[in-house]
């Protein structure tokens, strides 16, 4: 994961393990240079001048840019980022300096000289050796060039004085015999070194081989005189003597400091990598990449956050094992037990105890305090480079004094929390598989024969586990451990929602314990019992996302105090941000939320509590539609137990029912359930008739209309059952399914009579006569429109008269009797005005501009539609404006305005696409038509 460059030894270029085949020699030569500056700045003048050499032409500037190309060009596929930037003056290598193994030995050495200063043999010891271990020959060998001779040099010097310190560091452990061969060998190889010389003599003399450290002086000197004219330094001649004179200087103070010292191994305490571990290629990226850009002088920090089950331990530990081998001193892990069934949180002391003694100290040097044992433990990890995991973190409390000191380390954490208070984090906030991966975890566990033989069942097994990594484990382990289940089995259990849990569990894996685990620590907070209370009543609502207004009216509790429960619900991972000020809870947590609200609260609290969730969207759906439809006496009337959400405009009742749409839907579902309050879910219907049906939300309302109507039967409301097959006439018309329209208005008529109400007729009268229009049935169309009239005058019903002349034009229109569809459209317009109603001013509006366009009056009509589009635009009745702008590009490519023809058409199509009155594919044909058909929609609204 990332590129890697080797310069020690036969030049290499690497991506996740695999060598590159970069060809060309200023290829190889331009991307070492600028590796052996990673991460700054080499200008375009010194990269001609040591890459080009004397045979810089005035070329080579472009020569230089095409060459950099062709690089970015071949790293592009095996790199997230560009790897080379151009920078003002230059070109930058934007890789981690480690990626380098010129750099990480450097910093290795840095480490090893450092921990050698503070004492740490063992330490230092295995960073000399991991340092030495990179060189595989000679530095930059077949690079010929002059920079890169000076840079070999200065290479091979340093990688000599690094392993004659580690000499010395050894020598000091008391492997003074273990030295004495490599030292021998080191000399042969670079007799004019002196240093060399004196170790070897210390070394024998340490051995009892004092007349052999004598002997390599004299040899020394030999060679000194005849190579190079001169007797050996004054260090060696000291040594000499003091070795005459068996110096007690010279003899070791701790001869068995560190036996072992060649034999420390670097901690490697990962858990095993998972088999089922699926998709996810996108966070590891981001990790990965997080580890990579840390800030200078700091250990690179991300914390994976997420709900329980989501997958976030196995995440880190999978990242862990694909970058262990960039960490030389090792890996080290520790469950933090934020979230163990049964098990306490590690305190800071315990988690430091363990990580110290995973860092080699002996287990009665660690420190009995935890700020002794944090400050023991920075020490320890200052010149270090290791990963460390903190796994099932509870919160940053207990993360902050397990966070290095050391730039080379880093820290991988994962908790339930969102733990934006670590200084420095990168944070990943987890969310559960799509289903395309959720379907590749299944198959991975319970095998790909089973679940491409049942993709349907697989499919229903994958939407009841949300999603969530752990449901789908065990859920595939039960299908692993019984061959004999079909997966239509398993997702017939988990369909019922009584039930599911309880299919969730499997050997050590339950959904319930991991999500009672959090529930726990939040109950013993003082701070959290509150949250932990509400969440008991948040099982007791079906919406699928809660707002602190609708919560508060479900806890019966001020909204300020109930945001801050819902807020460390959040904090818990027991609930998802849905936006802002709205929050989600996963299906398998709301079940268990359920369970808890049966068995803490009484039933005689639940009762009232959902009645008061339920009211607050009654009486906030009541606003919305007076706002939207000022004249409807039915919405006028209704009654709610709660205030509900304050809404002064039309556009306020809009945005408010576009967020609360799949909530609207919800409530009036369960309203339907309720046999002790039916008017909910009528009232629902009612308020939100209007607004769905403008909005183009056809079937969502169709649905509304249907459970209210079964309530209306169960109860033997007439009245209600009338409202009931009217709206459903009313969606049926607009849909164009005209004969089951006049079905349902005909039953409406009956309910209407046998509700003792003949004078609330007028309404369906009008929508029938309107259909037996769309029909071609003019005369019946005729007859019913006078009923219709007269029964709305004789109810005084004035904005049912202007309703009914609008339609009464529709269908004059359709006759061809244009000059009585005009005068009976400009008399519902008439009306209307009187209303100040912009949904009943625009349908008049546009009946009439329908009218005089069929004229030939087009200028009218043009000015007509406008004025529709605008009215339709301002009630928030998308579908309708749609419907006009379509008009309005009739007329206008009838007045020859093909352009702006074009536009309105293509302005309806979009609209009608965006309330899904038109597919995606349907809105493609529309588009590419130069004189487009009127749609469906446009047709039957």
């Amino acid at each position: 994961m990332g590129l890697g460059i080797k310069i020690l030894g036969p030049w290499e270029l690497t991506a996740g393990g695999d060598v590159l085949p970069l060809a060309g020699s200023r290829r190889i030569s331009l991307l070492t240079r600028l590796a052996l500056s990673a991460g700054r700045v080499v200008t375009t003048d010194q990269l001609l001048t040591d890459v080009w050499g004397e045979s810089r032409a005035s070329t080579a500037p472009k020569q230089l840019h095409i060459v950099v190309s062709k690089l970015r060009e071949f790293l592009a596929p095996r790199a997230l980022d560009e790897v080379i930037e151009t920078v003002p003056g230059g070109y930058c290598l934007d890789i981690p300096p480690d990626h380098v193994d010129a750099h990480l030995f450097m910093r290795l050495v840095r480490e090893a000289r450092a921990g050698r200063a503070r004492g740490e043999i063992v330490t230092a010891d295995r960073s000399f050796r991991q340092a030495l271990a990179l060189w595989r020959g000679q530095a930059l060998a077949g690079m010929p060039a002059g920079w890169a001779q000076i840079e070999a040099t200065r290479l091979a010097e340093e990688r000599l004085t690094a392993l004659e310190d580690h000499v010395d560091l050894r020598m000091a452990a008391g492997d003074h015999h273990a030295v004495i061969p490599d030292l021998t060998v080191h000399i042969e190889e670079h007799p004019l070194r002196e240093r060399p010389y004196a170790q070897l003599m210390l070394a024998l003399y340490r051995a009892g081989r004092s007349s052999e450290a004598l002997a390599v002086y004299q040899d020394t000197r030999r060679v000194m005189i005849q190579e190079l004219g001169i007797e050996p330094g004054a260090t060696l001649r000291r040594l000499q003597q003091a070795v005459l004179a068996r110096d007690p200087a010279l003899d070791l103070t701790a001869p068995a400091q560190d036996a072992m010292l060649g034999d420390a191994v670097a901690p490697a305490e990962l858990p095993a990598d998972t088999r089922a571990f699926t998709a996810r290629e996108v966070e590891l990226a981001w990790l990965d990449k997080a580890l990579i850009d840390s800030g200078a002088g700091m250990p690179a920090i991300v914390a994976i956050g997420g709900p329980g089950g989501i997958g976030k331990s196995a995440l880190a530990v999978h990242l862990a094992h694909a970058v262990a081998d960039r960490y030389t001193d090792g890996v080290l892990y520790i469950d933090l037990h934020g979230a163990t069934d049964g098990l306490r949180p590690l305190s800071p002391i315990e988690a430091l105890g363990q990580l110290l003694r995973s860092l080699g100290l002996d287990g009665s040097a660690v420190p009995t305090t935890a700020d002794e044992a944090a400050v023991r433990y920075r020490s320890l990890t200052s010149a270090r480079n290791v990963l460390i995991i903190l796994d099932n973190a509870l919160d940053t409390r207990q993360v902050r004094p397990l966070i290095p000191a050391g730039s080379g380390c880093a820290v991988v954490i994962t908790s339930r929390q969102v733990l934006t208070s670590v200084d420095g984090a990168s944070h990943l906030n987890l969310s559960g598989l799509d289903p395309s991966d959720s379907t590749a975890l299944l198959a991975r566990i319970a095998g790909p024969g089973r679940v491409h033989a049942e993709p349907e069942a697989a499919g229903r097994i994958i939407r009841l586990c949300g999603g969530l990594p752990l449901a789908l484990r065990i859920a595939a382990a039960r299908l692993a451990a019984r061959p004999d289940w079909t997966l239509s089995y398993l997702a017939d259990r988990l369909a019922d929602a009584t039930r599911r849990l309880d299919t969730l569990e499997y050997a050590d894996l339950a959904v319930r314990a991991s999500i009672a685990v959090s529930l726990h620590h939040l109950k013993e907070e003082p701070a959290g019992q509150d949250a932990a209370h509400l969440f008991a009543l948040l099982g007791l609502l079906d919406a699928p996302t809660h707002t602190p207004a609708a919560t508060a009216a479900l806890a019966d509790r001020p909204e300020r105090t109930v945001e801050a429960a819902l807020d460390r619900l959040m904090d818990a991972g027991l609930l998802e941000s849905a936006g802002l000020g709205r929050y989600r809870m996963h299906d398998l947590v709301r079940l268990y939320a359920r369970e808890q609200s049966d068995d803490i609260v009484q039933e005689s609290d639940r009762v009232a509590a959902t009645r008061r969730a339920l009211h607050h969207y009654l009486a906030t759906a009541r606003t919305a539609g007076l706002l939207l439809n000022p004249t409807s006496v039915i919405v006028r009337n209704l009654r709610a137990d709660q205030p509900g959400l304050r809404l002064d405009t039309p556009q306020e009742a809009i945005d408010w029912i576009e967020l609360e749409r799949d909530n609207l839907i919800a409530v009036a579902r369960q309203a339907t359930t309720r046999t002790d309050d039916p008017g909910t879910v009528e009232g629902l219907a009612a308020s939100l008739n209007g607004p769905f049906s403008h909005r183009g939300w056809l079937a969502d309302l169709a649905e509304i209309h249907d459970q209210a109507l079964q309530v209306a039967v169960r109860t033997g409301d007439w009245g209600c059952q009338a409202r009931g097959h009217n709206q459903l006439g009313c969606i049926d018309k607009n849909q164009g399914r005209f004969e089951p329209a006049v079905e349902q208005f005909k039953r409406a008529l009956v309910c209407w009579d046998r509700a003792g109400l003949p004078l609330r007729k007028a309404g369906t009268l009008h929508n029938l006569g309107t259909t037996y229009g769309k029909l071609g049935r003019f005369d019946d169309a005729l007859a019913t429109m006078d009923e219709a009239i007269a029964t709305a005058r004789a109810s005084g019903q004035r904005d049912y008269q202007a309703s009914i002349l609008n339609g009464r034009a529709g269908v004059l229109i359709r006759m061809g009797r244009l000059d009585d569809a005009i005068d009976a459209g400009r008399r519902s317009l008439e009306i209307w005005v009187e209303f100040d109603d912009p949904c009943g001013e625009g349908a008049a509006t546009d009946t009439l501009a329908d009218a005089c366009r069929r004229a030939g009056r087009l200028v009218e009509a043009e000015a007509g539609y406008r004025r529709a589009v605008y009215l339709h635009h301002k009630a928030g009745h998308r579908a309708v404006e749609a419907v006009s702008l379509w008009g309005l590009g009739d007329t206008l490519h009838d007045l020859g305005r093909q352009d702006e023809a074009q536009k309105c058409w293509h302005q309806s199509a979009r609209i009608l696409c965006d309330v899904h009155l038109l597919t995606e594919e349907e809105l493609g044909v529309l588009l590419a038509q130069d004189l487009p058909q009127p749609p469906d929609p446009v047709k039957h609204f």
